[in-house]
């Protein structure tokens, strides 16, 4: 990269957003045939059970969860509020169909506003009521030391299992009782320092087939109202530079920032001569980045890409300024939901208006009641505990049958993506064929340094 450049704050949103799991074919359904498998011996062994309360959250007719997301912070308001609606949602679908554990699934929502001391706050009181936390996504969340010391029904620290759909905070991602839908690109090994970090490259591969050889010259907008969210941006840009397309600038932006703002990304490019874009703030921030380069007629930047943050209702609607758009997702599409009866089912239970944040909260939930079907098929309904379920999801394999990657540990970095592309207000499909995931090793890429060290260079 040739430069980092100041801009103003920036947009709430993680970076490298997205999704799940060690990849394969989006075809592959062995472990669908597992967990549905799990499910049929979980319920057979529902027939005649006499339920008892095993756990702080399990109740002999329910089990508790709270989902924890940041959706009432006045920086931006209802940030993640699908992961509360999808998993609510999802309480509804499973209590139609069985069940979990031979019980009813309770979820109480809890708003961490982007406020560190509330997402503490939300952990204790999920220690304190639930069994576990489900489909979250809190980006400022630096002490979880209540995740690992949590006591039991028994008063023993058993520990609190945290089933997140996004965990952007080092310390949660890293947390031994997390078990993270999103990609973690740490090794957990240490936290601090220069250090190896993976970034997934598989999209900038697909954008490079677009330029026929011609050089690409990238500005890359880095979300900054949050140290986390710069942080986790550094192995991005860097991977992004290693894949081939020349970072000419990164810089912040806020999540309050004004249209008058983008002003300045866009005299920036117009310098150094970009021809793509990467937004890794949000589909606000890619709105009016749009408006603003067509306002200044700039026309020079021929791939527009942005993460599943702009995979939403909201940016559809933005209309013409945003057409042409790119994004990744590394699950099977809302518009191929036929294609997959998980997806179809988080579709229609969203009355056809799906989320792409709350897509990976449905997906958690999943993961969570695989972990559940696992302990009651094994052990009975009444081996339900948090212990039992910290085990549980050390070991499980899990791809939301075929929704997406196969992932078989509780930290791994998914090489399955999907490239789409707004035309005339829907997103249609650009890389790969419908119903299937693309997914290759060589998608991810390793990338060494210190990201509180190059984060500070970002002004």
């Amino acid at each position: 990269m040739k430069r980092f450049r100041a801009g103003v704050l920036i947009a709430a949103l993680s970076v490298s957003i997205l999704a799940v799991a060690c990849g394969r074919s989006g075809s592959d359904g062995s472990s669908s045939t597992t967990a549905k498998s799990s499910g049929s011996a979980a319920s057979a062994k529902c027939k005649d059970a006499k339920l008892e309360a095993t756990e702080i959250g399990v109740s002999a007719d329910t089990i508790n969860v709270e989902v924890m997301a940041d959706t009432g912070s006045a920086l931006a308001p209802g940030l993640f509020q699908g992961n509360v609606d999808a998993m609510m949602a999802f309480a509804k679908y499973v209590n139609a169909n069985g069940g979990i554990g031979c019980r009813q699934l309770k979820v109480e929502a809890w708003d961490s506003k982007l406020d560190p001391t509330e997402a503490k706050n939300g952990i204790i009181n999920a220690c304190k009521n639930d069994l576990a936390m489900v489909g979250g996504n809190a980006l400022f969340n630096p002490d979880v030391s209540v995740l690992g010391n949590c006591a039991d029904k028994a008063g023993q620290p058993a520990g609190l299992p945290d089933f997140a759909a996004l965990a952007n905070d080092i310390n949660e991602k890293c947390a031994p009782n997390s078990w993270v839908l999103q990609a973690v690109d740490e090794a957990c090994t240490t936290l601090t320092g220069s250090r190896d970090l993976k970034a997934f490259t598989g999209q900038y591969e697909y954008y490079k087939t677009l330029y026929n050889g011609t050089p690409i010259k990238g500005f890359y907008m880095v979300p900054g109202d949050l140290p986390t969210t710069v942080q986790s941006a550094m192995a991005q840009v860097a991977a992004q530079n290693k894949s081939g397309i020349n970072v000419t600038d990164a810089m912040k932006v806020s999540g309050r920032a004004e249209q008058s703002a983008f002003t300045t990304y866009v005299q920036a490019m117009k310098a150094s001569g970009d021809n793509f874009f990467y937004e890794g703030s949000n589909d606000v921030a890619m709105i009016k980045m749009r408006k603003e380069a067509t306002a200044q007629g700039f026309n020079d930047i021929k791939v527009w890409s942005c993460s599943l943050a702009c995979y939403t209702e909201n940016f559809k609607a933005a209309g013409s300024t945003v057409d042409g758009t790119y994004v990744w997702t590394q699950f099977i599409p809302f518009e191929e939901a036929d294609s997959n009866p998980a997806l179809k089912a988080y579709v229609d239970a969203m009355g056809g208006k799906p989320d792409s944040f709350g897509a990976q909260a449905w997906q958690s939930g999943m993961a969570f009641k695989k972990a559940i079907d696992d302990i009651v098929a094994a052990k009975g309904p009444n081996a339900i505990t948090r212990t039992a379920v910290i085990e549980a999801m050390k070991t499980m394999t899990f791809d939301a049958d075929g929704w997406i990657g196969t992932r078989s540990a509780p930290k791994v970095f998914s090489n399955c993506f999907v490239v789409m592309q707004l035309k005339d207000g829907k997103f249609v499909r650009s890389s790969g064929k419908p119903g299937t995931l693309d997914c290759n090793a060589s998608y991810v890429q390793t990338v060494t340094l210190d990201p509180q060290v190059e984060a500070a260079k970002v002004k």
